[in-house]
C-alpha cells in the first residue's frame, strides 16, 4: 500500500542506524548496550482497527497514531536502556517528540518498556516526508514477558481472563526481579562477554592463517 511505503522506508533505516551503533561498539571491543533490533510496520487491518477503537479521523491516522512504525531494540541490563535512549537524544538525523518510561511508571498490566517517539524524515520521489515513528527499548526478560502478553492480548482481543491477568503480573515482576538480580552482577556479565569475544577473535584470526 502506497500509504505505508514511508514507514516501511523509516523503519529500514532506523535498523541499519541501530544496529549500525551495535557494530561501532564490537569494533572497539567495548560492551554494546543493543542486543538486538527488530522492527515492523503495522498492518493496515491493525490500523483502521485501532483507529475506530481510539476514535482517530482516518485523515488524522498519520499524526495521532504513533506506532504504525515501530523499531524494538533489546538490550541486556536495565542501565543499558538508559544509555540507548541518551544515544538517540545525541542524534541529529531525527526529532524527539516524546519519552515515555513505563519502566519507572509500568502500566497496570506489568508491561515495563521505553518508548522514544520520533520525527523521522524521508525521502521520497515526491520529497522529503516527516513520519512518526516509535522506538521501543527493553531488556531481553522485558522483551519476552511482552511478546507473550501480546500474543495473549490477540487470543482474547484485549479481554485476557483475570486469573491470565494476575498470572501475566506476577510473571512481570519475576521478569523485573530478574533484571535486578543480573544488574548486580553486570561487571562481572560483561568482562565473561569480552574474555569469550576475545577466544573468538583469536580463533578466527588463527584460523585465517591457517
Amino acid at each position: 500500500m502506497v500509504f505505508l511505503a514511508p514507514y516501511t522506508q523509516v523503519v529500514e533505516e532506523l535498523k541499519v542506524k541501530l544496529r549500525g551503533m551495535r557494530s561501532q561498539y564490537e569494533i572497539e571491543s567495548s560492551h554494546s548496550p543493543i542486543e538486538l533490533v527488530t522492527g515492523r510496520v503495522k498492518p493496515v487491518s491493525s490500523i483502521l482497527d485501532k483507529a475506530r477503537r481510539k476514535n482517530i479521523p482516518h485523515d488524522q491516522i498519520e499524526e495521532e497514531m504513533q506506532d504504525i512504525a515501530g523499531v524494538r531494540v533489546v538490550c541486556q541490563f536495565v542501565d543499558d536502556i538508559y544509555s540507548i535512549a541518551s544515544m538517540l537524544r545525541a542524534r541529529h538525523d531525527f526529532d524527539i517528540l516524546e519519552e515515555k518510561d513505563y519502566i519507572k511508571n509500568k502500566k497496570n498490566s506489568g508491561y515495563r518498556s521505553y518508548h522514544v517517539i520520533v520525527r523521522y524524515p524521508v525521502a521520497t520521489i515526491h520529497g522529503e516526508k516527516h513520519v512518526i515513528a516509535e522506538i521501543q527499548i527493553r531488556t531481553l526478560a522485558m522483551n519476552f514477558w511482552a511478546t507473550n502478553e501480546h500474543s495473549l492480548n490477540y487470543k482474547y482481543a484485549g479481554q485476557i481472563p483475570e486469573n491470565i491477568q494476575t498470572r501475566l503480573k506476577r510473571a512481570a515482576e519475576a521478569a523485573f526481579r530478574l533484571d535486578e538480580e543480573m544488574a548486580k552482577i553486570k561487571d562481572e556479565v560483561q568482562e565473561a562477554q569480552w574474555i569469550f569475544h576475545q577466544y573468538k577473535s583469536n580463533a578466527n584470526k588463527k584460523g585465517g592463517h591457517a
